[in-house]
């Protein structure tokens, strides 16, 4: 399927029409920005009132043909529904807050903080004026990993005992840095994608361990070679990241394996090919090792479609808020931070 007919299909998906979304970018300067307004933008059930970015007196040049809002028109203008925050880690909260406060949707970057309490007050307090907060990891609404983790759940896979994910990345010295702050280094800032994944399909892990290692050659203090082990009941996740691989995007992979038959994607993005091994035909699968095509997988397509369809039908969002607080309690355990 083309990116056109995509789209048109997405639309559709959400009929009959209904009056756009106004929303407002909050912060410009983290690294999914640009690429969050560009979904937004493309998607017909949104429509953009302005970016309000309070650090800098103008906007940023891959912004500044767009309307710039103050802090004082982003939060007075009822029309505006959805706030999309996109801000360092390290000021996400303070945004977010401020949302909350003025009575808007939410829609909050990755890891949104490495702190526990501040978190849940924030969903406490959405979920007491019923609104929503859809956090941003990237591979939620991946073709692949959803096909994998519903053929896990289906049985599809027999007793399924391991969930296996690597997400590397080539850092510049300038973009360790910020990190470093963090004591779960690359775990809590890259690792968080599939912990995400894990929670989705084990839940609740009885025992998280993780090792935090600067064993890379880049300098400073950022943990940038991180595992993590989930414990389950019968099941193990184990996740590895890095800040220091050639050739990481190639690398990174999502594996679901049971005691009948296993799914791998590598690498994720574009994830056109899934790799799929039953012990026996079952349903539309065939016996043995088979290649699976899927469209070239686009970042935050489906996060916005669930987010429209939400506030259009006043309904919860696929991820709830009890999710968003089991994730965020798992990713501080894998980040020696809880």
């Amino acid at each position: 399927m083309n990116r056109r007919r995509f789209l048109s299909a997405s639309a559709a998906s959400l009929a009959p029409a209904q009056q756009k979304i106004r929303f407002a970018l909050y912060g410009t300067r983290h690294s999914h920005a640009r690429g969050k307004l560009n979904a937004l933008l493309n998607l017909p059930h949104y429509e953009l009132a302005g970016i309000c970015e309070p650090q800098q007196p103008a906007l940023p040049a891959s912004f500044a043909a767009y309307p710039k809002l103050s802090e004082e028109q982003l939060f007075h203008d009822a029309t505006i529904q959805l706030v999309v925050v996109e801000t360092p880690v390290w000021e996400a909260m303070d945004y977010a807050r401020k949302v909350i406060a003025a009575g808007k949707h939410l829609h909050l970057e990755k890891p949104p903080t490495n702190e526990w309490k501040p978190f849940q007050e924030l969903i406490q307090q959405a979920r007491q004026k019923r609104l929503l907060v859809q956090l941003g990891y990237i591979w939620r609404f991946h073709e692949g990993i959803r096909r994998a983790i519903e053929l896990a759940k289906g049985g599809m896979l027999g007793k399924v005992y391991l969930m296996r994910g690597a997400i590397h990345t080539d850092l510049s010295e300038e973009a360790r840095a910020p990190l470093a702050r963090y004591k779960g280094g690359m775990m809590f800032e890259l690792g968080c994608h599939l912990l995400d994944r894990a929670v989705d399909l084990f839940g609740r892990p009885k025992v998280v361990k993780s090792w935090l290692q600067k064993g890379t050659n880049g300098k400073g203090d950022l943990a940038d070679h991180a595992l993590a082990v989930l414990e389950y009941d019968s099941a193990l996740a184990v996740i590895t990241t890095s800040a220091r691989m050639s050739g990481s995007s190639e690398h990174r992979s999502f594996e679901v394996i049971g005691s009948d038959g296993c799914v791998l994607i590598q690498p994720v993005e574009p994830g056109t090919n899934m790799r799929v091994n039953l012990r026996t035909a079952r349903g539309s699968y065939q016996a043995g090792w088979q290649n699976i095509s899927l469209p070239p997988q686009q970042r935050y397509i489906g996060d916005f479609q669930d987010l429209a369809r939400a506030i259009q039908t006043s309904s919860p969002l696929r991820y709830s808020y009890d999710f968003e607080l089991l994730l965020q309690e798992t990713i501080l355990r894998a980040s020696q931070e809880l």
